[in-house]
């Protein structure tokens, strides 16, 4: 079976070609070039390298969010495109719960972390398939010690944790842990084994990006409406 993985959750982009298991091509850049620019070549750089053709693909995983709503958008929308014109499955994944993924063998506690600007991150914590702290827009001052009382080793990935150290450091103390910086970028081989492991696939038109808060301009509208008393 072909799968192809994309990953556009955060500023990271991530395509990866899987066949039977085995990952044939990977491409993975952190770089300024916008998604919107730089995700179809990389798609069809990656199937290149595979030595594939996109009528060859079996399957779509793709990272749904939380994360950038530019960046989620675009993944979405191109992985919904390829899977109706090629009538194939796609399979929508946790942008958080895949960045755990690229560190398998660790026991405890995993907390990924994309940052959402203004001290909020995007965040989720899990153990193994056990969701600990559900995926969600966090105050990083109000997350921080959710994780602190759990009492457990808590290992820290993502790109953005390094803006937050610090205070991470202050809040969760001994028990926080950080991975190393080679595991921070997401992998979208990650995103299809994550999607490998779901039940069910998903109805095309079913699949939205997972935003977990609303946009800046909703937020602006809906306080100048309440403070015209609307």
């Amino acid at each position: 079976m072909i799968w192809l993985g994309i990953d556009t959750a955060n500023a990271p982009l991530s395509v990866a070609v899987v066949k039977d298991e085995v990952v044939v091509a990977e491409l993975t850049q952190n770089n300024k070039v916008t998604h919107s620019i730089g995700a179809m070549p990389t798609i069809e750089e990656a199937l290149i390298r595979a030595k594939l053709s996109v009528k060859e693909i079996d399957a779509i995983a793709v990272s749904a969010g939380p994360g950038s709503y530019t960046g989620v958008r675009i993944g979405v929308t191109i992985a919904k495109t390829l899977a109706w014109s090629l009538q194939k499955p796609i399979i929508p994944v946790s942008s958080l719960q895949a960045l755990t993924y690229n560190v398998p063998y660790f026991n405890g506690v995993i907390c990924a972390m994309i940052d959402a600007r203004r001290q909020h991150v995007y965040s989720g914590a899990y153990q193994g398939e056990q969701v600990i702290i559900e995926d969600g827009h966090y105050a990083v001052i109000d997350l921080l010690p959710k994780l602190r009382d759990l009492h457990v080793p808590i290992l820290f990935v993502g790109r953005d944790v390094t803006m937050y150290w610090d205070i991470i450091e202050e809040i969760v103390g001994p028990h926080a842990l950080r991975a190393p910086f080679t595991m921070d970028l997401p992998r979208a081989s990650e995103v299809i084994r994550l999607a490998m492991a779901q039940p069910t696939e998903a109805a095309v038109h079913d699949v939205t990006p997972i935003y977990k808060r609303i946009a800046e301009a909703e937020a602006n509208w809906l306080k100048e409406q309440k403070a015209n008393g609307k």
